[in-house]
This record gives C-alpha cells, sequence and structure tokens, in this order.
C-alpha cells in the first residue's frame, strides 16, 4: 500500500483549526491538491517558539524561521491578534496574554469588556490583524497581511469562535465572529486574506 506523498509544506503551529484552515484554502486554489503535503509543527515533534518579537510578522517569521531550519521544508507560519482604536492598537501582539495568562479566552474578554466600559458605540472600532508568512528552502521570505475590521460589543455572542470572536462584529456584518459559519468566516477574516494572498506563493513552491 502506498504512504501517500512526502511532506512538502510545513505549518508553524500545533493548532489543528489552522491546519485545517491552510489545507482548505490551498486546496481551492491547486488543482490536485493532496492535503498530506502539508503537515503541522505538531505533527512532526517540534518544539514551541519563543513569540519575543514586536511585530505580528517578526513573530511570525521566527516560527517559520525555526521550522525551516529543523525540517528543511517550505514552512509556513502566521501571527494575528486584536487591535482597538481607542487602546492605541493593544491588545495587539499581546492578544493572547493580554489579562496576564496566555490563552485564557475568558480573562481576556473580561479585561478588555472591563476597559472599554465606558467606551460609547462609535469609538469601539477594533481590527482582527494576521502576518502569514512562507520561508522557502533558499531561506526566501514572504509576508502577507489581512485585516478585518469592526466593532467591539458589550457582550459576548456565539460559541463558535475562539478568542475575542464572540466580542467581534465585523464591518458589514450582523453576526459576530463566533456566530459566522466557518465558510463565512474565512471568507472575510483576517487570517483567511492573508492566506489567500499567500496561498500562490506556497503552489509556486509546491508546483
Amino acid at each position: 500500500m502506498s504512504a501517500g506523498p512526502a511532506p512538502r509544506v510545513v505549518l508553524a503551529t500545533h493548532n489543528a483549526g489552522k491546519l485545517r484552515e491552510l489545507r482548505r484554502i490551498l486546496a481551492a486554489l491547486i488543482p490536485g491538491f493532496d492535503e498530506r503535503v502539508v503537515v503541522s509543527a505538531g505533527d512532526l515533534g517540534l518544539p514551541d517558539v519563543v513569540e519575543d518579537a514586536v511585530t505580528f510578522d517578526g513573530n511570525a517569521l521566527l516560527k517559520a524561521r525555526a521550522a525551516a531550519r529543523a525540517t528543511g521544508l517550505v514552512a509556513v507560519a502566521d501571527d494575528s491578534g486584536l487591535t482597538v482604536d481607542v487602546l492605541n492598537g493593544c491588545p495587539g501582539i499581546f492578544s493572547a496574554r493580554w489579562s496576564g495568562r496566555h490563552g485564557d479566552d475568558a480573562a481576556n474578554n473580561a479585561l478588555l469588556l472591563a476597559q472599554l466600559s465606558d467606551i460609547a458605540e462609535e469609538h469601539r472600532g477594533a481590527a482582527f490583524v494576521c502576518a502569514a508568512v512562507m520561508v522557502d528552502a533558499a531561506g526566501q521570505e514572504t509576508v502577507k497581511l489581512g485585516r478585518m475590521p469592526g466593532q467591539l460589543l458589550r457582550e459576548p455572542r456565539g460559541d463558535d469562535g475562539i478568542g475575542y470572536d464572540p466580542l467581534f462584529l465585523p464591518e458589514g456584518q450582523t453576526l459576530t465572529s463566533a456566530e459566522l459559519s466557518p465558510e463565512a468566516k474565512d471568507a472575510i477574516s483576517h487570517r483567511g486574506i492573508a492566506l489567500r494572498a499567500l496561498a500562490p506563493v506556497i503552489a509556486a513552491a509546491l508546483a
């Protein structure tokens, strides 16, 4: 029995949802795409990378460079977060640990709501931002950015999102990011925009 194609792209994440999303996007762009050519850093047992850069693209590049060095494969990574207008772009790169505990969505959301409690609706503008990057076998680096503007609500709505999704109403939408279907969210999300921009570069590396 054939073992299938060998992996050729490593997504520098331990997040299975991000891996599924990248595979979906590439499958739509590359005829005959086989999802087995893309694996995650978690699949390969790679350690997490310390994200100590001060920009989204800087942190994404740290992860992609480390994965490319460790595997010799084309490496893809992303870094993303929420930027709030009245907080001068914060939480930004600190989005996942805004409350002081990394990945505590409930605490992060509660703190953000408290900080904005006296802010009127017309000043609750925000945006999700994503930097998606690729580092190829020759060390060539490509960076693509995606942005989803919107507004922050006063209480969470929806159960399907992660992070600040239940508080975020994308521009032009009546549903929060946590209420949208995965397909509807992919079509407008910061990560979807950035990965679709990067996908042709990945496709060329696979050609």
